[in-house]
């Protein structure tokens, strides 16, 4: 606690031209070292919360550089406390360390080596420039008045792992609440290698998952007046949804519902007892977040009852919004225009419907979330493979920007003060 002692903040204080520049070119002298963690990440990728081979490597990687490491309890996380020569405030910095169930086809030299099990989505990469962050940082421990806490987590495809590492402490690891946070993911396609992209306010979207099955009564085919046939209601409830989001949500604050999976029956003249639908819903505010589950359940049973059937939802609450500070990504700007110049920025227009874990950081403290270029040499960010295909590429100079971003945010905000 007492890191937060004898400190002010002071808004205007930043990181000169002279400090960024250095970490530019250290981050890039760094990237022979950096590259080989992110090929050996690549070659064994985990799923889940349990990554037993990925948190070798990590704690491996951070073993020489004086940190305070521990690791989690429900999970295979790790949580590194770099201390500052001074006192100050904590700010934390993220690598999320898991993979998808993808069977890789890109022809690395480094590819998968567990059958089925890709990083598909850069998390290597990511992990990799955390480490190369984490490095930079400690060579630079003079100059630091504060601490910085390095977020290794796992399970953030689908299994909650930051929230977890919340409920473990990570926020709070450093003996004082973080006063910032900062995370960086890379993408495969899009936009060209080194150029960070962010935005205020909503950047990614909440991603829920509803189920909805239809009651009815069986029968055969050719007499449907004697059953209570739950397929056209099932039907009539997925056109219905489409009509729903248009008119009953802002167009500015978009819902997106997309049915994935329709089941029913087992034959062509049998009618089925029930049916079933499967949807994934994206919101991009709090506020419409909140309200959806009422509006899709109303919407099924009602739609059922109007054809004397019922229906049953399953709403599953996913990731929420992604909310970046706007001071903070303001900071993102400055900081990476400064190390890469003015084009290595790009200001996007609106946010992106993926969703993503670190909203549950954000929830807590401000802070900004960017996307890093990372498309490879000689593919056009247009239409090169994006993240999550089993041929999606990422060029390991991305690194080099991954590390120096996240280091630059991390001392520019410490230079604030508390």
């Amino acid at each position: 606690m007492g890191h937060h002692e004898g400190t002010t903040q002071d808004p205007t204080r930043t990181l000169d031209a002279a400090a960024l520049t250095s970490l530019r070119e250290d981050a890039a002298a760094d990237l022979p070292q950096t590259a080989a963690l992110r090929h050996a990440l690549h070659r064994v990728p985990e799923r889940g919360l349990e990554l037993p081979l990925t948190q070798r490597l990590v704690l491996e990687a951070l073993a020489d550089l004086d940190l305070e490491v521990s690791t989690g309890s429900a999970l295979s996380s790790v949580t590194a406390v770099l201390r500052g020569a001074r006192p100050g405030p904590a700010v934390l910095l993220r690598g999320d360390m898991d993979a998808l169930p993808v069977t890789e086809q890109t022809g690395e030299p480094f590819t998968s080596q567990h059958e089925g099990v890709m990083h598909a989505c850069g998390h290597d990469l990511h992990v990799a420039g955390l480490v190369g962050a984490a490095r930079l940082l400690a060579a630079r421990r003079e100059e630091i008045a504060g601490s910085v806490v390095l977020m290794f987590q796992p399970g953030e495809e689908g299994y909650h792992g930051a929230r977890l590492m919340i409920e473990e402490g990570v926020l709070d690891a450093a003996g004082s609440r973080v006063v910032a946070a900062y995370g960086a993911h890379v993408m495969s396609s899009t936009l060209p290698s080194g150029v960070v992209a962010s935005r205020p306010g909503t950047l990614m979207a909440a991603s829920d998952t509803v189920r909805v099955t239809v009651e009815g009564r069986g029968g055969h085919g050719s007499k449907p007046y004697l059953a209570a046939d739950p397929v056209p209601v099932a039907a009539e409830m997925v056109l219905a949804l489409q009509a729903m989001v248009t008119r009953q949500f802002d167009v500015f604050d978009p819902v997106v519902v997309t049915v994935g999976r329709v089941e029913a029956g087992t034959k062509d003249n049998i009618i089925p007892d029930t049916a079933h639908l499967e949807a994934t819903i994206r919101t991009f505010s709090p506020a419409t977040h909140a309200v959806v589950p009422e509006r899709i359940a109303r919407l099924a049973e009602h739609v059922a009852a109007a054809h004397g059937l019922t229906a049953s939802v399953e709403y599953t609450r996913g990731y929420p919004v992604t909310v970046n500070d706007a001071a903070e990504v303001a900071r993102a700007r400055r900081v990476t225009q400064t190390l890469y110049g003015e084009a290595a920025w790009f200001d996007a227009d609106v946010p992106v419907p993926g969703a993503e874990d670190f909203s549950y950081v954000l929830q807590h403290v401000p802070g900004a979330f960017v996307f890093v270029g990372a498309t490879p040499a000689g593919q056009d960010p247009a239409d090169a493979p994006y993240n999550h295909s089993p041929r999606a590429r990422f060029a390991d100079d991305a690194l080099v920007p991954s590390a120096a971003v996240l280091a630059g945010l991390a001392l520019d905000r410490l230079a604030q003060g508390a």
